[in-house]
């Protein structure tokens, strides 16, 4: 709901800060005091164009902030974070600039963020009657929305069966058409993985295949110029022969040193070195003995054998762009397969399955319809109802359900919520034909009949009370204060019948002098309230028989709904 609304040099309003609370709020004051301004402020906040004359004469800028409380799991946190935004302990604060040169800045809890966010979020805020153009149930799909909201759960579970089979029936189609398009394509690319998995199949190669082999061929390949190296390395670290060799000359060297180390302590470190140096020219000599007992020299059939597999594997990788490449693609290459030469009787299991769906769909279908036009009946004969004490007698609902000829998310149906303005009238579409007055109290009495069903977080009303007076302005009052039971109602109004309702009264209050015209707002209670509900029935705050009939009227909406201010 909506906390706090500022206001600082907006038209007339100099600086003005409104606070709202649950339940009914009034705002009233003379013609010509601001009470526009404040809609004009609120609009704004929900992304309205800005425009730079409603700046206050003399001033460089417009600015206006308002401040929601917000449940933790609302839409708008989720809309608000995706654009950078933060709402801090369930508070939304949105504020908004405008200057004189007609640039405009808005900001989500102080980070500038887009003025499109503010129209994004604005129908999850406030929902704003008064004017053709903001009618809330303009468009087609809100109408069905409405529909369907106000036949209860058991529509909404039937619309949920029926998109769900929609979209199975739509996802089992795509499949089927995708199945039957394009065959030669699909076939020639068959045919060619086809023949790419028989030579795999048929290579079979392995993970490192290559490389081994190249290793290997390369080994057998020049066995005897390796026997000769290592034999030679070998007789050098370690001879059979009398001839000096490395291990003997490191005992020699070692020993040497030992005769004397007595005589230098310092010694003792070479000879330790040689020692180890000695052991591991032993080791080195008997890792090369070993070498030379297991090499083996290869047949002239098993290297040609060798260097067949590798041109084959090799050939096979210069194919797919590389070794790894080649065995990725192997990988992948029977799954395609499989997707592209489907098993047999694939397209006769897709079809009967699409056809199953279709049934089901259109079974479905005709039961939302069924239950949509039961639903919009009701919808019809209560909405009608309020309309008859709404100073619009004769004028009644009309819901037109027709079939669309498509099957579509949510059903077969066109959906068309109209007024018949009086008996045989024709009907025509919200907002056409109907003054703002007229449209406001139109959408009073749809926003009561559906509040039953569904809840908007709040309502502003703006003209609601156009046009009527009297019996009828008492019943205006009575079903915004009914339709403020489930939810935040803010009106302007004009009528003492109307604000007698409220559960907090604020008046717009203007002052001028030769030099500056100002407005501000006040919260009105006691005798405050007695004398503007006075003023607003007679023009006069300090009519005697005003102030009692504005105690009368006080006292009617108390024993109706409880105290009010």
């Amino acid at each position: 709901m909506i906390e706090e609304i500022f206001i600082r040099d907006l038209g007339v309003i100099r600086e003005a800060r409104l606070q709202f609370d649950k339940g009914l709020t009034v705002i009233s004051g003379e013609t010509g005091a601001g009470k526009t301004m404040v809609l004009s402020a609120l609009g704004l906040l929900l992304g309205e164009r800005a425009d730079s004359t409603a700046i206050r004469q003399g001033c460089q800028e417009a600015f206006v902030e308002g401040r929601w409380l917000l449940d933790t799991d609302s839409l708008v946190v989720n809309k608000v974070a995706e654009a950078g935004g933060v709402v801090s302990a369930d508070e939304l604060i949105l504020n908004r600039s405008v200057s004189s040169e007609g640039r405009s800045r808005a900001a989500v809890s102080g980070r500038a963020v887009p003025v499109s966010l503010l129209s994004e979020i604005s129908d999850l805020l406030v929902v704003v009657h008064g004017q053709s153009d903001q009618i809330r149930l303009k468009s087609t799909i809100a109408q069905r929305e409405a529909i369907d909201q106000f036949g209860g759960i058991d529509l909404a579970i039937k619309v949920g069966a029926y998109r769900q089979t929609f979209f199975l029936w739509k996802a089992a189609l795509e499949r089927l058409e995708k199945l039957r398009a394009n065959v030669a394509t699909r076939e020639a690319e068959a045919a060619a993985l086809r023949i790419a998995v028989e030579e795999f199949e048929r290579i079979n190669p392995q993970p490192g295949e290559l490389d081994e082999i190249i290793s290997k061929a390369a080994r057998l390949t020049h066995t005897e110029e390796l026997r000769q190296a290592v034999a030679k390395a070998h007789e050098a670290l370690s001879s059979e022969g009398d001839s000096p060799d490395s291990v003997g000359l490191a005992g020699i060297a070692r020993r040497a040193l030992e005769t004397v180390a007595e005589h230098d302590p310092s010694l003792a470190e070479q000879v330790a070195n040689l020692q180890r140096i000695g052991y591991e020219l032993v080791d080195a000599a008997a890792s090369l003995s070993g070498y030379l007992e297991s090499l083996e020299g290869g047949s002239a059939a098993e290297i040609e054998a060798l260097q067949q597999r590798r041109s084959e594997l090799a050939a096979l990788a210069r194919r797919y762009g590389g070794y790894d490449e080649m065995l990725e693609y192997r990988d992948t290459a029977a799954r395609k397969l499989m997707e592209l030469d489907p098993p047999p009787g694939a397209e006769e299991e897709l079809a009967a399955a699409v056809e199953k769906e279709f049934s089901d769909m259109q079974r479905l279908a005709r039961e939302v319809t069924g239950m949509r036009e039961a639903s919009a009946s009701s919808l019809e004969e209560e909405v009608t109802a309020e309309l008859a004490g709404l100073a619009m007698p004769g004028a009644s609902l009309v819901v037109s359900i027709v079939d669309s000829g498509d099957f579509m998310e949510y059903g077969r149906d066109s959906i068309s919520i109209m007024l018949s303005a009086y008996p045989g009238a024709e009907p025509r579409p919200l907002g056409k034909g109907a003054s703002g007055g007229e449209l406001s109290r139109i959408m009073l009495a749809i926003e009561v009949v559906l509040a039953k069903t569904h809840q908007v977080p709040t309502f502003v009303f703006d003209e609601v009370d156009a046009g009527v007076g009297g019996a009828a302005a008492i019943e205006v009052g009575r079903r915004l204060a009914t339709l403020a039971k489930s939810a935040q109602v803010i009106v302007v109004t004009h009528l003492a019948q109307v604000a007698a309702y409220a559960d907090k009264h604020l008046r717009v209050l203007k002052s001028s002098s030769a030099e500056y015209t100002a407005s501000d707002v006040v919260s009105l209670i006691g005798g405050d309230r007695i004398e503007e509900l006075a003023r607003m029935l007679s023009g006069l705050s300090d009519s005697g028989s005003a102030r009692v009939h504005a105690h009368e009227l006080l006292v009617r909406a108390s024993s109706e709904f409880g105290s009010t201010n």
